[in-house]
Parts: structure tokens; sequence; C-alpha cells
């Protein structure tokens, strides 16, 4: 009987302990969220204080930690003078003690200049996860992760690794004549600029792939009884570019004249599809043949 009661005391003191740490852990769940939602999507950077963080709050980084709340608070700031549009959301919070775990998504349109670099212009929504220490009910440290490289090609800064590979199928199947599958790759607005002084610059800009069919693909045949891309070279560039250095081999059907010609092109690509084309090329050359 004496066993019986010993361990239903212990039952009931474990139950109160438990009830007390979850109180404890939604609790600070609530703060946090509701702290951090203001600071963001308001852009109230004056909640950063030592109302709702401790005085050495601490964001765990390299090269190194970033601690003090002025500290703190200039670095959050890149976020509100960077972005326009924004949207911070906690996707869903959990912890044990002063420990929480905080899955978030962040959206919104780089407007502003962020950390030094300019404005990109490029929409971002990326996805990432924070390790927090609160002390007495305050935020008292933060240690985020998230996949930078993705949230620096969505800026524009780093290029995706995809597009070079994007460019070489395009190139590929120009060459073998599967005009559909170059068209396929092209974004709906694409702006397709042909090299001044160029024959078929004559409506520059051409805005979506239906114009560049038309108005470029299906002069090119019809002009020519071949016309080759040769010595093809990819070049990957920042804010998601690639250059390709190549030659143009071409014989008119108009007086039989030959030409071969260094060119050089310049896509703009995002999320996989191209979005602008710059054409480089020796007019002169070309411009020489048509008159023979």
């Amino acid at each position: 009987m004496k066993n019986f009661f010993k361990y239903t005391l212990i039952s009931i003191l474990l139950i109160g302990f438990t009830s007390c740490e979850n109180a404890k852990v939604e609790k600070n769940i609530k703060m946090y969220s509701e702290t951090w939602d203001k600071i963001i999507n308001t852009g109230n950077l004056d909640l950063i204080n030592n109302t709702n963080f401790t005085d050495d709050i601490t964001l765990v980084t390299s090269p190194e930690n970033i601690v003090g709340i002025d500290a703190f608070k200039d670095y959050y700031s890149n976020f509100l003078t960077g972005f326009s549009d924004v949207k911070f959301t906690i996707v869903d919070a959990f912890g044990q003690g002063d420990k929480l775990v905080k899955h978030w998504n962040f959206k919104g349109t780089n407007t502003g200049p962020f950390f030094g670099m300019p404005a990109t212009g490029k929409t971002v929504d990326v996805d990432g996860a924070t390790l927090v220490k609160m002390k007495d009910g305050k935020i008292a440290q933060e240690q985020d992760f998230m996949d930078n490289m993705v949230f620096l090609q969505q800026l524009g800064i780093v290029s995706s690794p995809e597009n070079v590979g994007i460019i070489d199928n395009l190139y590929k199947a120009f060459g073998s004549g599967d005009i559909p599958m170059v068209l396929v790759v092209m974004d709906d607005h694409i702006v397709w600029n042909e090299a001044e002084g160029n024959t078929y610059a004559d409506g520059n800009p051409y805005i979506g792939p239906d114009a560049v069919l038309k108005s470029v693909f299906s002069r090119i045949g019809e002009d020519h009884e071949y016309f080759k891309l040769e010595d093809i070279q990819l070049h990957d560039m920042s804010n998601n570019q690639v250059l390709a250095t190549l030659r143009y081999d071409g014989k008119l059907k108009k007086n039989r004249a030959t030409y071969n010609v260094q060119a050089a092109h310049l896509w703009t690509l995002e999320n996989g599809k191209i979005t602008a084309f710059q054409q480089y090329v020796d007019t002169k050359k070309l411009n020489d043949a048509l008159k023979k």
C-alpha cells in the first residue's frame, strides 16, 4: 500500500511538472512568434529591445556572431530596407524548456540595398529553420539555417547551375532542326534583340516565342540554303546569364553568297526559362554577303 501511494505521488508530481513545462514552452512560442511577426511583417524594428530580447542577444553566424541589441537590430534592418512586399511566416514551432525550433518562410522583392548590394528586383521565396534559446521569457540566442545558394540564386547574385545545361540543350535542338524544343524553353514574354545593323533587327525587340519564330527563325530559313552554328562555347555568368561565343556559317539563297562570322549571344534566365536574348555579331560581314 505504501508503494502504491509513493508511486501515485510521484506520478502526480511528474504530471504537474510536465504541465508546467508545456505551459512554459507554449508561452515562449507565443511570445516569440508574435514578436517576430510584428518585427518583420509590420516593419517594427523598435521591438528589438530589452523588453523582448536579452541585452546580450546573440545571432550565431559566420565569420563572427552578432551580439547585442543594437547590432542585432542593424543586422535585421537589411531585410526591411532591402525587401518590399515582405511576408514572414512561422510555419511551425516547437520546443523543450527554454529551447525552441522554428520552421519559417520568407517572401519578398529585393527593391532596396541588401547588405551593401544594389537591388536586383528579384523575388525570393525561401524556407529555413532557426534554433532559439529563451531566457526568462526573452529571446537570448538564435541560429538560422537555410540554403544560402538557393537564396542567392533567387536574388540573381549567383546563377543557377542548370542554366548552362538549358542553353546547351537549346543549341543542340536548334542544330537538329527541333525548333519547337527551342521555343519551349522560352518565357512567354521573352525579350529578344538582334544585333543593331543586322537585317533581322528591324522589329527589335521581339516579344514572346511566336514573334521570335515568325520574325527571326522563319526569315533565317527562308533566306538561307543553310545556316549553321559552329564552335559554340558557353560561359556561366552572374545574374542568371549565360554568354555563348560561336560562329555563323551560312549560305544565302538570293545570291548564293557564303559567310562565316563571329557572334556572341547573351542569354538571361529565370526559373529555368529564357527571359531575354541579346545578339552580337559582325554585321558588316553579313551585310557584305547580302550585297554580293
